[in-house]
C-alpha cells in the first residue's frame, strides 16, 4: 500500500510538472511517457481491494470529566448523541480477516450549544474526517470534554 501511495505520488508530480516519472526505466521509456502524458495511477503488483463497506459502526467514547467511556453503535447516515456531541458517519469499511486488520470510517462531529435557557443554539462543527481503529491518534477529535475513536465496522 504504500508502495502504491508513493508511485501514485510521484506520478503526480510528474504530471503536474510535466516531467516524466522518476521511476522510468530507459531514455526511451521517457520519451514515450513524455509524448502520451497518459501515466497509470494503478500499480499493477498492488493488490486489489478487498475491504467491505459497513452499515454500523461502533465507536468508542470517552467523558473526560468523568473518566467513563462506553461503547455505542452509529448506523451509517444517523445521527447519535454522546454527551454534548452530535456524530454522524456517512462511511465505514472494514478488511477481511485474512488481511491486516483495519477499520476505517469517516466521522462528522459537531458540538451541540445551548444559549443559557436550555434552548439548542447552532451547534460548531468539531471534527470532520477519517478515523482509523489501528491508530486512533493519527487523525484524532480535539475537545476539552470527550474523547471519540473508532472500534469496528459492522455489516
Amino acid at each position: 500500500m504504500i508502495r502504491t501511495l508513493l508511485l501514485t505520488a510521484a506520478v503526480s508530480a510528474a504530471v503536474c510538472t510535466g516531467a516524466a516519472p522518476v521511476f522510468a526505466q530507459s531514455a526511451e521509456d521517457e520519451s514515450s511517457q513524455a509524448q502520451t502524458r497518459t501515466p497509470s495511477f494503478q500499480d499493477p503488483e498492488a493488490p486489489e481491494l478487498t475491504s467491505e463497506p459497513g452499515s454500523i459502526v461502533v465507536l468508542r467514547g470517552l467523558d473526560k470529566v468523568t473518566a467513563r467511556t462506553r461503547d455505542f453503535e452509529a448506523p451509517i447516515g444517523e445521527e447519535v448523541q454522546f454527551g454534548a456531541l452530535s456524530i454522524t458517519v456517512p462511511y465505514c469499511r472494514k478488511r477481511p480477516p485474512e488481511e491486516p486488520p483495519e477499520v476505517y470510517a469517516f466521522l462528522e462531529i459537531e458540538d451541540r450549544r445551548t444559549d443559557g435557557f436550555g434552548v439548542q443554539a447552532e451547534g460548531e462543527l468539531m471534527f470532520s474526517g477519517w478515523m482509523f481503529a489501528s491508530n486512533p491518534a493519527l487523525n484524532a477529535l480535539e475537545h476539552p470534554v470527550y474523547d471519540v475513536w473508532v472500534i469496528d465496522c459492522r455489516s
